[in-house]
Protein backbone atom coordinates (compact mmCIF):
# COMPACT_ATOMS: atom_id res chain seq x y z
CA UNK A 1 0.00 0.00 0.00
CA UNK A 2 3.12 2.29 0.83
CA UNK A 3 5.34 1.40 -2.01
CA UNK A 4 6.51 4.47 -3.64
CA UNK A 5 9.08 3.15 -6.21
CA UNK A 6 8.01 1.64 -9.49
CA UNK A 7 9.64 -0.15 -12.35
CA UNK A 8 7.70 -0.77 -15.84
CA UNK A 9 8.66 -2.24 -18.92
CA UNK A 10 8.72 1.81 -20.28
CA UNK A 11 11.43 2.87 -18.14
CA UNK A 12 14.19 0.71 -19.89
CA UNK A 13 16.45 1.19 -22.67
CA UNK A 14 17.84 -2.15 -23.92
CA UNK A 15 21.73 -1.27 -25.87
CA UNK A 16 21.61 -3.01 -29.10
CA UNK A 17 25.42 -3.69 -30.76
CA UNK A 18 25.75 -3.56 -35.01
CA UNK A 19 27.65 -5.19 -37.08
CA UNK A 20 28.43 -5.82 -40.48
CA UNK A 21 27.22 -8.79 -42.70
CA UNK A 22 23.52 -10.42 -42.51
CA UNK A 23 22.20 -13.04 -40.50
CA UNK A 24 24.97 -12.46 -38.25
CA UNK A 25 24.35 -13.20 -34.28
CA UNK A 26 27.76 -13.22 -32.29
CA UNK A 27 27.65 -14.20 -29.32
CA UNK A 28 29.74 -11.61 -26.52
CA UNK A 29 31.44 -14.07 -24.47
CA UNK A 30 31.79 -11.93 -21.68
CA UNK A 31 28.15 -10.86 -20.94
CA UNK A 32 26.34 -14.02 -21.26
CA UNK A 33 22.78 -13.56 -23.26
CA UNK A 34 24.38 -10.76 -24.97
CA UNK A 35 25.41 -11.27 -28.74
CA UNK A 36 25.94 -8.82 -31.76
CA UNK A 37 23.83 -8.56 -34.40
CA UNK A 38 23.70 -7.98 -38.12
CA UNK A 39 21.05 -5.53 -39.41
CA UNK A 40 18.45 -7.78 -40.22
CA UNK A 41 18.89 -9.74 -36.50
CA UNK A 42 18.77 -6.64 -35.18
CA UNK A 43 15.22 -6.18 -36.58
CA UNK A 44 14.08 -9.49 -35.26
CA UNK A 45 15.31 -8.30 -31.83
CA UNK A 46 12.95 -5.31 -31.73
CA UNK A 47 10.35 -6.89 -32.82
CA UNK A 48 11.16 -9.31 -29.79
CA UNK A 49 11.36 -5.91 -27.54
CA UNK A 50 8.21 -4.01 -28.98
CA UNK A 51 6.11 -7.34 -28.11
CA UNK A 52 7.46 -7.38 -24.99
CA UNK A 53 6.50 -3.24 -24.42
CA UNK A 54 10.02 -2.26 -24.42
CA UNK A 55 9.81 1.21 -26.43
CA UNK A 56 13.64 2.54 -26.38
CA UNK A 57 16.74 1.40 -27.72
CA UNK A 58 20.56 2.62 -27.80
CA UNK A 59 22.93 1.85 -30.76
CA UNK A 60 26.29 0.99 -30.77
CA UNK A 61 28.43 0.03 -33.85
CA UNK A 62 31.23 -2.57 -34.69
CA UNK A 63 32.81 -1.52 -38.14
CA UNK A 64 34.64 -3.79 -40.46
CA UNK A 65 36.82 -1.05 -41.34
CA UNK A 66 38.16 1.19 -38.01
CA UNK A 67 40.55 4.76 -38.93
CA UNK A 68 42.07 6.53 -36.92
CA UNK A 69 40.24 9.75 -36.34
CA UNK A 70 36.53 7.76 -36.12
CA UNK A 71 35.70 9.36 -39.46
CA UNK A 72 34.60 6.32 -40.67
CA UNK A 73 31.30 6.98 -38.56
CA UNK A 74 30.70 10.03 -40.49
CA UNK A 75 28.76 8.67 -43.60
CA UNK A 76 25.22 7.64 -44.24
CA UNK A 77 26.78 4.60 -45.45
CA UNK A 78 28.61 3.87 -41.95
CA UNK A 79 26.33 0.84 -39.82
CA UNK A 80 24.62 2.68 -37.51
CA UNK A 81 22.94 5.10 -39.73
CA UNK A 82 21.77 2.01 -41.84
CA UNK A 83 20.58 0.35 -38.89
CA UNK A 84 18.68 2.99 -37.53
CA UNK A 85 17.43 3.68 -41.29
CA UNK A 86 15.94 -0.37 -41.13
CA UNK A 87 14.58 0.00 -37.86
CA UNK A 88 12.81 3.49 -38.34
CA UNK A 89 11.54 2.12 -41.51
CA UNK A 90 10.48 -0.89 -40.19
CA UNK A 91 8.91 0.05 -37.25
CA UNK A 92 8.83 3.89 -37.32
CA UNK A 93 7.59 5.02 -33.51
CA UNK A 94 7.04 2.09 -31.76
CA UNK A 95 10.75 2.72 -30.58
CA UNK A 96 12.49 5.44 -29.71
CA UNK A 97 15.81 5.05 -31.35
CA UNK A 98 18.82 6.78 -29.13
CA UNK A 99 21.96 6.58 -31.45
CA UNK A 100 25.35 6.99 -29.23
CA UNK A 101 27.76 9.31 -30.51
CA UNK A 102 31.32 8.55 -29.69
CA UNK A 103 34.89 7.51 -31.87
CA UNK A 104 36.26 4.67 -29.73
CA UNK A 105 34.60 1.56 -31.63
CA UNK A 106 35.45 3.19 -34.77
CA UNK A 107 39.54 4.16 -34.16
CA UNK A 108 42.05 1.74 -34.89
CA UNK A 109 43.41 2.89 -31.32
CA UNK A 110 40.06 2.40 -29.08
CA UNK A 111 40.09 5.74 -28.03
CA UNK A 112 37.24 8.73 -28.17
CA UNK A 113 38.92 10.93 -30.42
CA UNK A 114 42.06 11.85 -32.92
CA UNK A 115 45.05 11.81 -31.12
CA UNK A 116 47.84 14.27 -30.73
CA UNK A 117 51.11 13.47 -29.35
CA UNK A 118 49.41 10.25 -27.75
CA UNK A 119 46.45 12.01 -26.02
CA UNK A 120 43.04 12.86 -27.12
CA UNK A 121 42.43 16.30 -28.80
CA UNK A 122 39.58 18.07 -27.34
CA UNK A 123 38.89 20.43 -30.54
CA UNK A 124 40.01 18.04 -33.49
CA UNK A 125 37.38 15.34 -31.95
CA UNK A 126 34.76 17.60 -31.55
CA UNK A 127 34.78 18.00 -35.07
CA UNK A 128 33.94 14.60 -35.51
CA UNK A 129 31.41 14.08 -33.51
CA UNK A 130 29.43 17.19 -35.26
CA UNK A 131 29.89 15.58 -38.12
CA UNK A 132 29.00 11.68 -36.89
CA UNK A 133 26.13 13.60 -34.78
CA UNK A 134 24.50 15.50 -37.74
CA UNK A 135 24.59 12.24 -40.01
CA UNK A 136 22.46 10.13 -37.29
CA UNK A 137 20.19 12.68 -37.44
CA UNK A 138 19.88 12.93 -40.94
CA UNK A 139 19.34 8.81 -40.89
CA UNK A 140 16.25 8.96 -38.23
CA UNK A 141 17.25 8.87 -35.23
CA UNK A 142 15.03 10.00 -32.21
CA UNK A 143 18.31 11.26 -29.85
CA UNK A 144 21.61 11.28 -29.73
CA UNK A 145 23.70 10.31 -27.12
CA UNK A 146 27.54 11.48 -26.94
CA UNK A 147 29.33 9.52 -24.32
CA UNK A 148 32.92 10.57 -25.04
CA UNK A 149 33.36 13.03 -22.71
CA UNK A 150 34.70 16.07 -24.75
CA UNK A 151 34.09 19.80 -23.22
CA UNK A 152 32.22 21.58 -25.16
CA UNK A 153 30.69 18.96 -27.29
CA UNK A 154 27.07 19.35 -26.36
CA UNK A 155 27.53 22.65 -27.59
CA UNK A 156 29.01 21.97 -30.90
CA UNK A 157 26.51 19.17 -31.63
CA UNK A 158 23.44 21.48 -30.93
CA UNK A 159 25.02 24.12 -33.50
CA UNK A 160 25.43 22.17 -36.32
CA UNK A 161 22.02 20.21 -35.75
CA UNK A 162 20.21 23.60 -35.48
CA UNK A 163 22.21 24.49 -38.47
CA UNK A 164 20.99 22.25 -40.45
CA UNK A 165 17.27 22.18 -39.39
CA UNK A 166 17.61 19.44 -36.88
CA UNK A 167 16.92 21.54 -33.90
CA UNK A 168 14.00 19.51 -32.58
CA UNK A 169 16.68 16.50 -32.27
CA UNK A 170 17.17 16.22 -28.50
CA UNK A 171 20.43 15.29 -26.85
CA UNK A 172 21.03 13.06 -24.38
CA UNK A 173 24.73 13.69 -22.86
CA UNK A 174 26.65 11.09 -21.09
CA UNK A 175 27.60 14.40 -18.70
CA UNK A 176 28.76 11.71 -16.03
CA UNK A 177 30.59 9.11 -16.93
CA UNK A 178 33.56 7.85 -14.78
CA UNK A 179 36.34 6.09 -15.75
CA UNK A 180 36.02 2.80 -14.21
CA UNK A 181 36.80 -1.04 -13.99
CA UNK A 182 33.14 -1.81 -15.10
CA UNK A 183 33.27 -1.29 -18.59
CA UNK A 184 35.67 -3.82 -19.07
CA UNK A 185 32.67 -6.78 -20.93
CA UNK A 186 31.72 -3.52 -22.81
CA UNK A 187 34.96 -2.80 -24.49
CA UNK A 188 34.96 -6.57 -25.49
CA UNK A 189 31.96 -6.33 -26.75
CA UNK A 190 31.96 -3.20 -28.88
CA UNK A 191 35.55 -4.34 -29.58
CA UNK A 192 36.84 -0.69 -28.61
CA UNK A 193 39.40 -1.06 -25.76
CA UNK A 194 42.48 1.22 -25.94
CA UNK A 195 45.29 -0.47 -27.58
CA UNK A 196 47.71 1.84 -25.02
CA UNK A 197 47.30 3.77 -22.34
CA UNK A 198 43.66 4.03 -20.63
CA UNK A 199 40.74 7.12 -20.44
CA UNK A 200 41.57 8.14 -17.22
CA UNK A 201 42.78 12.04 -19.07
CA UNK A 202 38.97 12.67 -20.28
CA UNK A 203 36.43 10.58 -18.17
CA UNK A 204 35.77 11.09 -14.55
CA UNK A 205 37.98 10.13 -11.44
CA UNK A 206 35.51 7.98 -8.67
CA UNK A 207 36.97 9.91 -6.42
CA UNK A 208 35.16 13.04 -7.00
CA UNK A 209 31.57 13.68 -6.75
CA UNK A 210 31.29 18.00 -6.89
CA UNK A 211 32.98 17.24 -10.45
CA UNK A 212 29.35 15.69 -11.70
CA UNK A 213 27.50 18.71 -10.71
CA UNK A 214 29.54 20.92 -12.70
CA UNK A 215 29.69 18.43 -15.99
CA UNK A 216 25.58 18.45 -15.83
CA UNK A 217 25.26 22.01 -15.08
CA UNK A 218 27.75 22.77 -18.14
CA UNK A 219 25.87 20.71 -20.41
CA UNK A 220 22.63 22.02 -19.57
CA UNK A 221 23.68 25.39 -19.89
CA UNK A 222 25.08 23.91 -23.82
CA UNK A 223 21.42 22.20 -24.19
CA UNK A 224 21.14 18.75 -22.62
CA UNK A 225 17.81 17.70 -22.88
CA UNK A 226 18.50 14.30 -20.76
CA UNK A 227 21.44 13.27 -18.87
CA UNK A 228 22.43 9.93 -18.79
CA UNK A 229 24.65 9.08 -15.81
CA UNK A 230 27.39 5.70 -15.98
CA UNK A 231 27.89 3.29 -14.21
CA UNK A 232 24.96 3.17 -12.19
CA UNK A 233 25.40 0.89 -9.29
CA UNK A 234 28.01 2.47 -7.67
CA UNK A 235 27.38 5.64 -8.24
CA UNK A 236 23.40 5.98 -6.48
CA UNK A 237 24.39 8.69 -4.90
CA UNK A 238 25.75 10.61 -7.79
CA UNK A 239 22.64 9.94 -9.60
CA UNK A 240 20.68 11.14 -6.09
CA UNK A 241 22.57 14.23 -5.75
CA UNK A 242 22.04 15.09 -9.66
CA UNK A 243 18.08 14.41 -9.82
CA UNK A 244 18.09 16.87 -6.44
CA UNK A 245 20.21 19.41 -8.19
CA UNK A 246 18.50 19.41 -11.42
CA UNK A 247 15.22 19.76 -12.65
CA UNK A 248 16.12 17.49 -16.04
CA UNK A 249 15.69 14.28 -16.62
CA UNK A 250 18.12 12.00 -15.61
CA UNK A 251 18.97 8.04 -17.27
CA UNK A 252 21.24 6.02 -15.47
CA UNK A 253 23.33 2.94 -17.16
CA UNK A 254 23.37 -0.29 -15.33
CA UNK A 255 26.89 -1.10 -17.41
CA UNK A 256 28.19 -4.51 -18.78
CA UNK A 257 30.42 -4.77 -16.16
CA UNK A 258 27.46 -5.04 -13.40
CA UNK A 259 25.23 -7.14 -15.57
CA UNK A 260 27.93 -9.92 -16.06
CA UNK A 261 28.94 -9.87 -12.48
CA UNK A 262 25.62 -10.87 -11.96
CA UNK A 263 25.34 -13.42 -14.84
CA UNK A 264 28.54 -14.83 -13.34
CA UNK A 265 26.68 -15.24 -9.48
CA UNK A 266 24.06 -16.71 -10.88
CA UNK A 267 25.35 -19.47 -12.91
CA UNK A 268 27.20 -20.57 -9.89
CA UNK A 269 24.21 -20.65 -7.97
CA UNK A 270 25.32 -17.67 -5.50
CA UNK A 271 22.13 -15.60 -5.65
CA UNK A 272 18.79 -15.82 -7.36
CA UNK A 273 19.50 -13.71 -10.66
CA UNK A 274 16.11 -12.55 -11.32
CA UNK A 275 15.72 -11.27 -7.73
CA UNK A 276 18.68 -9.52 -7.63
CA UNK A 277 18.62 -7.92 -11.22
CA UNK A 278 14.98 -6.18 -9.62
CA UNK A 279 16.60 -5.28 -6.31
CA UNK A 280 19.46 -3.44 -8.03
CA UNK A 281 17.54 -1.64 -11.18
CA UNK A 282 14.49 -0.85 -8.11
CA UNK A 283 17.56 0.98 -6.29
CA UNK A 284 18.78 3.12 -9.40
CA UNK A 285 14.90 4.02 -9.66
CA UNK A 286 14.97 5.02 -6.07
CA UNK A 287 17.79 6.83 -6.27
CA UNK A 288 16.06 9.47 -9.05
CA UNK A 289 16.42 8.05 -11.94
CA UNK A 290 14.02 8.55 -14.78
CA UNK A 291 15.04 5.46 -16.78
CA UNK A 292 17.45 2.67 -17.41
CA UNK A 293 19.82 1.37 -19.91
CA UNK A 294 20.29 -2.22 -18.96
CA UNK A 295 21.52 -5.14 -20.64
CA UNK A 296 18.66 -7.33 -18.56
CA UNK A 297 16.00 -4.82 -19.64
CA UNK A 298 14.38 -7.89 -22.31
CA UNK A 299 14.47 -10.37 -19.50
CA UNK A 300 13.52 -7.93 -16.80
CA UNK A 301 10.68 -7.12 -19.49
CA UNK A 302 9.22 -10.39 -19.74
CA UNK A 303 9.47 -11.18 -16.23
CA UNK A 304 7.32 -7.21 -15.50
CA UNK A 305 4.82 -8.64 -17.97
CA UNK A 306 3.14 -11.79 -16.19
CA UNK A 307 4.12 -11.27 -12.45
CA UNK A 308 3.72 -8.94 -9.95
CA UNK A 309 6.77 -7.76 -7.99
Amino acid sequence: MIEDVNLSSSDLIYPIFIIEGSKNKEPIESMPGQYRYSIDQALELCNELILNKIKSIILFGIPKNKDETGKVSCSLKSIVPRAIKEIKNKFGDKLFVIADVCNCEYTKHGHCGTLVNNDVDNDTTLKTLSSQSLVLAKSGADALAPSDMMDGRVKAIREILDDNNFEKTPIFPYSVKYSSAFYGPFREAAKSSPTFGDRKTYQMNFKNSEEAINEVQLDINEGADVIIIKPALSYLDIIFKIKKRFNIPVIAYNVSGEYSMVKSASENNYISEMETILEILYSIKRSGANAIISYHALDVAKYLNHNEV
